[in-house]
């Protein structure tokens, strides 16, 4: 008898399992995971896959920002983000608590992720950046 109740115990654990994987992956399907590069350079080319893989972890998938072990201030409606020098600066070179990006970003991923940034989130910054202009303002 309970040989069977543990035999029994493992079918049904293995059909539930079975049943919320089944399930599982069609409530996500429609919010994929980003994808992390691997390696010193990223790998995403456009803004949008850039910010989420990269961005999103601090400034949040809405560009609001979060308080907490520190503060990641927002992007979603933000001002600083008119003048499209003081973002690219910030993105090449860091500032207080973010890490610079210039060695692991292209100049044609710089300038994607900040018009990305500059054009998303309640932002209305339509001037397009080249990766010409990225380059001017590398050290």
């Amino acid at each position: 008898m309970n040989n069977t109740l543990t035999t029994f115990k493992r079918a049904l654990l293995g059909l539930s399992l079975g049943a919320l994987a089944s399930i599982g992956g069609h409530a996500f399907a429609q919010s994929p995971e980003p994808a992390f590069s691997v390696g010193p350079r990223f790998q995403e080319s456009s803004g949008e896959s850039i910010y989420r893989a990269t961005c999103q972890a601090c400034h949040m998938a809405q560009g609001q920002g979060a308080k907490g072990a520190g503060a990641y201030p927002p992007l979603a409606s933000n001002p600083r983000l008119a003048s499209a020098e003081y973002p690219l600066y910030v993105v090449i070179n860091g500032q207080k608590g973010m890490p610079a990006f210039g060695k692991m970003l292209s100049d044609e991923q710089i300038a994607s992720v900040v018009g990305y940034a500059r054009t998303h989130f309640g932002n209305q910054y339509p001037d397009a950046i080249s990766a010409e202009s990225v380059k001017k303002l590398r050290p």
